[in-house]
């Protein structure tokens, strides 16, 4: 029987054959530079265009389709499909480097570092107002001050990601914040760090700040914070699912 993977990368993808190709050249590069054996699973979530060819042919070792239209469920039907015993998650419109992969991986490997996150730089920011770039420098803070890990790339021990019980798929957004959380308190029942990398940022688009203005974002995300129970409705989550018309 052949060696099961040591590390699994698995991507949701809605809609994305358009950054597919760009991430995936990326992350295969990346695997390519570490010893360790490696899987990158992309989990097609209902998509109406090519992402299933386009993952297949960029590089993906293995497409995996979920017809329910949320990502912490894409998420867990990508790991339920995996070998791996280290998780990453990157998203569909995120590049990573080699850098951060090995030191993602190098953490994990001490056996004292249960789970984190990385800085996350936005691409196209010249092209997105004042409260937009606001946000970001305020999500890097937040993100290293409470060792919060950005959906854009995540990696787990598996064991303390199926001891949490994984994505909680009663939620629409902010899963990822839940996930950070709960593999903190786990690690931290063990002795373990939950370790934000700062050297080795992961490049991301800033879409949404490019289709949405910067009030109109504002007024969702302190809508979310004063509505806490919205981000387990598909309806009032919508605009992290939708897409402008062209």
């Amino acid at each position: 029987m052949p060696t099961p993977p040591d590390y699994s990368i698995i991507i949701p993808a809605f809609n994305e054959a358009a950054e597919l190709p760009a991430t995936l050249s990326a992350i295969r590069a990346a695997m390519a530079t570490h010893p360790l054996e490696g899987e990158c699973i992309v989990v097609d979530n209902h998509s109406t265009d090519d992402t299933t060819a386009i993952a297949t042919a960029a590089g993906a070792d293995l497409v995996v389709f979920e017809p329910i239209n949320q990502i912490a469920r894409a998420r867990n039907v990508g790991v339920a499909a995996s070998c791996g015993q280290h998780l990453i998650f990157v998203d569909a419109d995120t590049r990573i480097s080699a850098e951060l992969l090995t030191e993602a991986l190098r953490l994990l490997n001490t056996g004292s570092c249960v789970a984190g996150g990385s800085i996350i730089e936005f691409d196209g920011t010249d092209k997105i107002g004042p409260i937009g770039r606001f946000g970001i420098a305020a999500w890097k803070r937040i993100s290293k001050l409470t060792r919060t890990a950005a959906g854009s790339f995540l990696f787990c021990q598996r064991d303390a990601f199926e001891g949490v019980g994984g994505f909680d798929q009663k939620l629409y957004a902010s899963e990822e914040v839940r996930l950070s959380r709960l593999l903190r308190k786990w690690g931290r029942e063990r002795g373990l760090s939950f370790d934000i990398i700062t050297d080795f940022p992961a490049h991301t688009s800033a879409r949404k700040l490019q289709w949405y203005s910067g009030p109109k974002m504002l007024g969702w995300i302190c809508f979310m914070m004063l509505v806490p129970i919205a981000v387990r409705s598909r309806k009032l989550c919508g605009f992290w699912y939708e897409r402008p018309l062209p």
